[in-house]
Order: structure tokens, then C-alpha cells, then sequence
């Protein structure tokens, strides 16, 4: 257990010393040797439902905050949402629906629990103000000139490559900016990429005659290709509330040079001196599951990955899937690919081509197959995707 620091400068160090800004310099230490709690923002756009890793790292920030006795204000962007941030964007963003964000909302409200007390944090949805009168959206686009916005490098690009920007994307960091207005934020945390939104926050304050806002950035978690932001849109995510089988899995497939920002970010150390890449893998992906489940959870998963991946061999708790029998004649293969894991006929048949398609673990090559040679049987596509056909 960490030690907590006790006088101002100390906590403030204590709380920037794996950011990457904390603005203006020395404003953290001054706030909060005014022994109040601050109240600490995080506002989140429900345009995904699901939290993975890359989030974890500024909910963790916010629950150091939250540990120290400030109150944690989290905004699910309902209305901003509705937008689409393009911070980082080279392109408008798809409109998600009403219900879509609102479903996504009430699921990534829940999964925040894995890493923050929620009885210990104000959730709040920004449609509660920003469902404004025309009027009030006249003053707050007042605050704010069309050069400063331009000023952003996604939108500095967008422009000089003549690519379409929307007047309701202009109007996104000024929404956002509000929303400290609106909840009074002492501290906004965000991503390096959100560094822009999060200053002109300050402007907007100063121009409602709020005290401005410190903001504090942190880093940006590299997906399991080492490579791209950690996106589910990119495929290269890992979700807080996926099986353990899979968050450990997954966690072995980043490159070696990726273990020092991992290991720091996310567990908040150095990866261990006296392992090699592959077993300081192994110790990341079980303090990860251990962290998002439990250590048995960390351990059997772990066993099954030795299991199907080192001996190749079935798992013990393959899921039993019913197929229609089609009254005793040969099965079509690709059809029953379909029925147990939701292939396409011509993916399946892709897979049986290419080998990849295993019967008790041998590859088989027919597309049409007598029902003994599959009923009772655990049938494999790829590396992960296990099924024993009953067929009925």
C-alpha cells in the first residue's frame, strides 16, 4: 500500500508524477493547501459501451484523487456525445443514435466500478445544461473565436486538406468547456489529447467569472499492436470486463518494447529486472486479470492459455452448442460453422481451406461430413474459438 503524502506540495507531486502536464505550474499545490476538496472532472462520451485498459489509465488518476478526499465528478457526455469529439479525428465522426449513447452511458457508468468508488462519485449527464435556450448558446459562443479553434491540430489539418469540418464540431470544445462551468471544476483530467479542450475550459471559466480549472493530462496507452491509440473501432483494445482467458491472452500479444509503458501505467512500476519479455508478460497479464477479477481468476486463466496454446490441447470447459441433425444425412460443414460460432458460409469456407478449421483437434478438409464425425466432438476455429456439437 502506497504511502499517502500529507502536506500540499507533496500530494501535488504525488498526483502529477505520471502525468504528463499539470497547468498552470505549482496551481495544484496552491489549490489544495486550501484544505477543501476539490472537485476533480472526467467527462466521458458514451460512443463505445465498454471501458478497456486505455481508460483505466485516468480513472486511476481520478481514484488517487478520490483517495485523498476529493470529490470525483464524472460526466457522461449524453449531449456532447451526440457530437462526436474530433480531437485526434481526421474525419466527422459517425451519429450515434439517442438510445445508443444512453445505453452505452448507463454501461460504462457501471464498469467505472472497477476501478472508482461509485458511492464516492457525482455522475452527472451534460444534457442537464446543455439543453439550453437559444439565447444562452449565443453567450457561450461568444467566448470563443473561430482562429482559436483552428488553432487545433486536428482541425489545422482538416483545413489545410480542404476536408469537411461541421459547424457542431466547432462547437464541441466550447460544449465541453461548459461543462466545468457547469459542475464548478477545480481539476479536469483528460488524455494527451484532450490538452486543447481542457485549457479552453480555463477561458470559458474565466469568461463566466469561475476561478479556471488546473488541468492535468495523462498519457495515452498504445493498443496491444504497440502502435494505434487503444480503440474497440480499431481492434486493438482489451475490455476491464472481458473473460479472464482473454484479457490474459491478449496481454501476451504486445511487443516487448511496449512492457515499460504497460508496466508503468498501468501497474504503476517498472517491469521486473530479472524477467525476459516473455515471462514479465506473463506477470503483467496475471496482475491485470487479477486486478479487473480475482487471483484464481488470474491463475486458471493462465492454466488455459498453457493448456490450448503451449500443449495444444481442448479446453476443459468447452461451451455444448446445439445443431439440427437434418434427419441423419451428411451435414454441410460451413453450415454448422455458422450455427456454433456465427461464420459467414464463405468465411467458413475460407477456414476449412486454410487448415484452420480443427475436429478433436485434427484439421479437416471436407465441407460436407457424415454427423458421427462431429456429433459429441469439439470442433475449432482459429486459436480461441471452441465448440462441442450436439446435434439434435
Amino acid at each position: 500500500m502506497r504511502r499517502v503524502p500529507e502536506n500540499p506540495a507533496a500530494q501535488a507531486a504525488f498526483l502529477a508524477r505520471n502525468a504528463v502536464d499539470c497547468l498552470p505550474e505549482g496551481e495544484l499545490a496552491r489549490r489544495l493547501g486550501e484544505g477543501r476538496p476539490l472537485r476533480v472532472k472526467l467527462g466521458i462520451d458514451p460512443t463505445a459501451p465498454d471501458i478497456h485498459l486505455g481508460h483505466t489509465v485516468v480513472l486511476q488518476k481520478l481514484r488517487e484523487f478520490q483517495d485523498l478526499g476529493h470529490q470525483v465528478v464524472l460526466i457522461v457526455g449524453d449531449y456532447t456525445g451526440r457530437v462526436g469529439d474530433p480531437s485526434g479525428r481526421s474525419k466527422t465522426r459517425p451519429v450515434l443514435s439517442g438510445e445508443e449513447i444512453d445505453a452505452n452511458a448507463d454501461t460504462f457508468a457501471r464498469q467505472a466500478g472497477k476501478v472508482l468508488d461509485m458511492d464516492r462519485v457525482e455522475v452527472r449527464r451534460n444534457s442537464e445544461w446543455l439543453d439550453m435556450k437559444m439565447e444562452e448558446l449565443f453567450g457561450l459562443a461568444r467566448t470563443t473565436t473561430v482562429a482559436q479553434l483552428l488553432e487545433r491540430d486536428d482541425f489545422a489539418n482538416r483545413w489545410a486538406a480542404r476536408e469537411p469540418i461541421s459547424v457542431l464540431e466547432l462547437l464541441y470544445p466550447l460544449m465541453q468547456g461548459y461543462d466545468s462551468v457547469a459542475v464548478q471544476a477545480d481539476v479536469e483530467l483528460g488524455g494527451t489529447d484532450q490538452k486543447f479542450n481542457l485549457l479552453l475550459g480555463r477561458d470559458i471559466q474565466r469568461e463566466y467569472g469561475q476561478r479556471e480549472q488546473i488541468v492535468l493530462t495523462t498519457p495515452i496507452l498504445a493498443g496491444i499492436d504497440g502502435v494505434q491509440k487503444m480503440s474497440k473501432s480499431l481492434g486493438n483494445h482489451i475490455g476491464v470486463t472481458e473473460p479472464p482467458e482473454e484479457i490474459y491472452g491478449k496481454t501476451l500479444r504486445i511487443p516487448d518494447d511496449a512492457l515499460p509503458t504497460w508496466y508503468g501505467l498501468l501497474l504503476g512500476s517498472e517491469p521486473p529486472a530479472d524477467l525476459g519479455p516473455r515471462d514479465a508478460k506473463r506477470a503483467l497479464a496475471r496482475a491485470l486479470v487479477t486486478r479487473f477479477w480475482d487471483e484464481a481468476s488470474a491463475h486458471a486463466a493462465e492454466a488455459h492459455f498453457d493448456r490450448v496454446f503451449v500443449a495444444h490441447e481442448i479446453p476443459d470447459d468447452v461451451p455444448e452448442v446445439d445443431v439440427p441433425a437434418d434427419g441423419g444425412g451428411p451435414l454441410h460443414l460451413p453450415a454448422v460453422l455458422r450455427t456454433l460460432f456465427g461464420l459467414s458460409t464463405s468465411e467458413a469456407r475460407r477456414l476449412i481451406a486454410q487448415g484452420g478449421v480443427k475436429v478433436d483437434g485434427e484439421p479437416i478438409a471436407e465441407l460436407d461430413v457424415a454427423p458421427d464425425a462431429v456429433d459429441g466432438r469439439v470442433i475449432q476455429v482459429g486459436k480461441r474459438r471452441f465448440a462441442r456439437v450436439k446435434l439434435v
